[in-house]
């Protein structure tokens, strides 16, 4: 089965590379189906009418007066799950949660910069790059990208997702900034999807995270698999992990997302040992394997290796390693503009 996931995620990342559509698993009534009951959910579990909690600021205030060292450049860009909406506090925002954790590990304060936008497709990240990018004379340091979930909703061909992924990728990395993606999550998870739909859900989710996962690294940048560590847990704990409206995770389901993303975000920046206890090398696998594997279990990284092999890196869910989240500095001023 995964070397069929692998096949079918290589076919979308070679038209979204060299143009076309892509080839799905799926036919076209089924598709139609399950996007159109996953519209409805949208609209049946509404959402919050305000927007997710400004969260832009420095975070580890303390280790500047303690080193002296330069702040780092942290950017979010994505959509709803990276603006952090389903929570009121910036603190439980997931760019706020990061950003914490990488000032602790690296000893030194974190600049967050957020301009991902609810609702957002791959369509809109060539704006959140640019304004990213703004200052030429201080790129960020590394940016994380949250996306896809509404590019599975909005029916957008998976190869043209791929495509505006994979451009905003390479834009990032030749300003010299490192890049993390958190890949499409499960839409499996949505409470009001009922089987057999919910099963096509997640199969159209995980095409697509791992046809991103193959456009990603072949840019120079990292993945961490988010749907699947976001489908058994959220689905055993819904009301703890998905927020008050179905859809958005809870304070508690950013805590378990940025837990399996913080790693991978040190370790893009070289602050993250890298035969770190928690971690399981799978080795060097052709990218599309890789890809396909990372998919199926969330918290798994691929980064590139040479020519078309990737590494995986399977880390422990913060329930297995008995970590807790990070944690989040006070909430921090917006930056002046």
């Amino acid at each position: 089965m995964s070397m069929s996931r692998a096949r079918v995620a290589r076919r979308i990342a070679a038209a979204a590379a060299y143009g076309g559509s892509g080839i799905g698993l799926l036919g076209g009534v089924a598709v139609g189906l399950v996007l159109t009951e996953l519209s409805l959910a949208k609209r049946v579990v509404g959402g919050s009418e305000s927007g997710p909690p400004r969260a832009d600021g420095r975070y580890g205030f303390a280790f500047a007066r303690r080193t002296g060292q330069p702040p780092l450049r942290l950017a979010f860009l994505g959509d709803s799950t990276a603006a952090g909406q389903g929570v009121h506090r910036p603190s439980q925002t997931p760019g706020a949660l990061l950003a914490s954790g990488l000032a602790a590990v690296a000893e030194r304060p974190v600049d967050l910069r957020n301009v991902a936008l609810t609702g957002a497709q791959s369509t809109d990240l060539e704006r959140q790059v640019t304004l990213a990018l703004d200052d030429p004379e201080q790129p960020p340091d590394v940016c994380v990208i949250m996306i896809g979930a509404n590019d599975v909703t909005g029916r957008m061909p998976p190869a043209q997702s791929v495509r505006l992924l994979s451009e905003a990728v390479r834009r990032l990395r030749e300003s010299g900034c490192e890049v993390v993606v958190g890949t499409c999550p499960d839409l499996g998870t949505i409470e009001p999807v009922y089987q057999p739909l919910r099963w096509i859900a997640r199969r159209l989710s995980r095409q697509l995270a791992a046809a991103q996962t193959i456009g990603v690294v072949e840019q120079g940048g990292r993945t961490v698999s988010l749907g699947d560590l976001l489908g058994p847990e959220f689905a055993a704990n819904p009301r703890e992990l998905f927020g008050p409206d179905n859809y958005h995770p809870s304070a508690e389901g950013y805590a378990t997302a940025a837990m399996a993303v913080l790693p991978t975000l040190c370790a893009s920046l070289g602050l993250w040992p890298e035969e770190a206890p928690e971690t399981r090398d799978e080795g060097i696998l052709p990218v599309a394997k890789a890809a396909a594997e990372a998919a199926a279990e969330g918290g798994t990284e691929v980064t590139a290796a040479r020519g078309p092999w990737a590494r995986l890196l399977r880390r422990h869910r913060p329930s297995e390693a008995g970590a807790e989240p990070p944690t989040p500095a006070p909430s921090p001023p917006p930056l002046a503009h």
